[in-house]
């Protein structure tokens, strides 16, 4: 649990000087109380970190949990992911033994790619769901499919059946993919958001770094069943959790709202003063009913929309699949004589690290920031490993030009890696939870899904075809100039949210500043 102790060591916010809109800061009387522990504060390892008000007040520790917990589905996720690396290998195999009938190739490509249409068909109806039924109660339902699904993949007796297991599992995955990013950024105080909803993407990697580990050393059935028990011991965990206090407060259960508050933040933190912040906020959307087609066509609802989809197109137009898949290859290139298991666990490991890495800068250096690093160091590598795979296809894979510049492909996969997983993997999937409100989140957050195993469906299934008809290091240099149009996107377009309140973004976005009233009361 490093991670949570981490995450908390930031800068406190002065409420005198940097006022927030949305939420009422600490009393004076709360920063002077403060003021003696700034020594102890500063070194860092102090369980009070999580416990004590600090900051914006209130505990971080039921935060850490109760966001932790919602990413075991994420991890559930990582592991439907990452299942194809070892196993249609194996069961693809005219000797293989793992099923009771044969794999085509070309029927393991499917078996393989199929998750991705899952999980597209599933993101814009998952979006109505938990906004009806509510992100707790969506997440729970989410079990029984990928239980069902991994069942099914398990137990199969022919192709169909495991086709039919790869989509429910892809299903139940995709929508984890909408409904957990939406619950950790609707439950964090605004100092941790970003670090909390950089845990979906970290559980994701650590979800596929399981798969490349246990499912290269173990029998496909074992990995199976292994793979099975996940959800269950999320939906186990995740009982016990609180529902979002937004979505409680904008069904009008304000009483249990703040409940769900306390639990969250403790029982010394004013939680009147958020809750009053919500209620408002839902009482001023009921006193002024605006159409769906409103709330989606407003100036900064529109510029989130832009800014949500196109991170998911530089995502996955990245390269991120090319370099994956091309793994093996850049290791053997490189001359280093590593089984093709081990080398995708050690990318496995590099990715887990990264974004662990990423978990604990996201609230201090930012998100533009990260955004901006991740793209341009991706685009000297994609041209780096252009460069490489062109002289390779020129000259040969034994010329003297080759073999002199051999170090360079793993140096550039490496690092592409690193970059990719300290900001276009985790960031693209908290943004629609930052930037758009409570209206249109879910629509924003389900659509941009969509988009993104789309993108990831395509770019898997055309990869192998591009290399043949333009080259590999041609495809190279795309992804290179694909990341550098990212870079400038970034630059000119998305505003910097790290520990901005909701009003904030919004204003950011282009919305009027709205009058403030003093919500402040005083407590005995």
């Amino acid at each position: 649990m490093r991670v949570n102790l981490f995450g908390c060591f930031r800068k406190r916010r002065n409420p005198e000087t940097e006022p927030l809109l949305s939420e009422a800061g600490p009393s004076r009387s709360q920063n002077e109380q403060t003021q003696g522990n700034n020594g102890m504060a500063e070194i860092g390892v102090s369980q009070a970190a999580l416990v004590e008000p600090r900051g914006e007040g209130g505990r971080k520790l039921p935060q850490y949990i109760a966001a932790l917990t919602a990413t075991l589905g994420a991890l559930a996720a990582g592991s439907m992911l990452g299942w194809s690396s070892p196993v249609i290998f194996k069961i693809t195999q005219a000797n293989s033994t793992d099923y009771d009938f044969e794999v085509s190739q070309s029927q393991g490509d499917w078996v393989s790619s199929l998750i991705n249409l899952g999980a597209a068909a599933v993101c814009f109806p998952i979006g109505l769901i938990m906004d009806a039924l509510g992100r707790k109660k969506t997440m729970l339902c989410l079990v029984a499919p990928f239980t069902l699904g991994w069942l099914l993949i398990t137990f199969a007796t022919n192709v169909g059946m495991l086709m039919a297991g790869r989509i429910i599992t892809g299903i139940a995955g995709g929508a984890f993919c909408v409904t957990a990013p939406a619950y950790t950024s609707e439950i964090a105080q605004d100092s941790i958001r970003g670090t909390l909803g950089s845990y979906f993407q970290l559980m994701v990697t650590v979800g596929i770094l399981f798969s490349y580990v246990v499912g290269s050393y173990t029998s496909v059935f074992v990995f199976n069943i292994l793979c099975t028990i996940i959800p269950i011991i999320f939906g186990i965990v995740f009982f016990f959790m609180p529902e979002s206090p937004n979505f409680l407060v904008v069904k009008g259960r304000n009483d249990e709202a703040k409940e769900a508050l306390i639990r969250l933040r403790g029982r010394n933190y004013d939680v009147d003063t958020e809750l009053d912040t919500l209620i408002n906020k839902a009482e001023e959307a009921k006193n002024n009913p605006v159409s769906f087609l409103s709330a989606i066509t407003k100036k900064t609802a529109l510029k989130a929309i832009l800014i949500c989809y196109a991170l998911m197109l530089f995502q996955q137009l990245s390269g991120i699949n090319a370099v994956i898949f091309n793994t093996s290859a850049i290791f053997a290139s490189a001359g280093a004589a590593i089984p093709s298991a081990i080398a995708t666990i050690i990318i496995g490991v590099i990715q887990v690290i990264a974004t662990f890495v990423s978990s604990l800068v996201v609230d201090k250096l930012g998100r533009r920031v990260l955004l901006l690093f991740s793209a341009l160091v991706m685009c000297v590598c994609s041209t780096a490993l252009g460069v490489f795979f062109f002289m390779q296809g020129v000259h040969g894979p034994e010329s003297s030009i080759v073999q002199a510049m051999s170090w360079l492909p793993l140096l550039s996969l490496s690092l592409f890696i690193i970059a990719f997983s300290l900001g276009f993997g985790p960031i693209p999937w908290m943004m629609a939870g930052e930037l758009c409100l409570i209206d249109i989140k879910a629509f924003v957050g389900s659509t941009a899904g969509t988009l993104n195993w789309l993108l990831s469906f395509t770019v898997t299934s055309t990869f192998n075809s591009l290399n043949k008809s333009i080259g590999q290091g041609q495809v190279f240099w795309l992804f290179a100039g694909i990341m550098l149009v990212g870079f400038i996107f970034i630059f000119f377009v998305i505003p910097e949210t790290k520990g901005k309140s909701v009003d904030e973004i919004q204003i950011m976005l282009g919305a009027e500043p709205q009058p403030q009233t003093n919500t402040t009361t005083t407590k005995k």
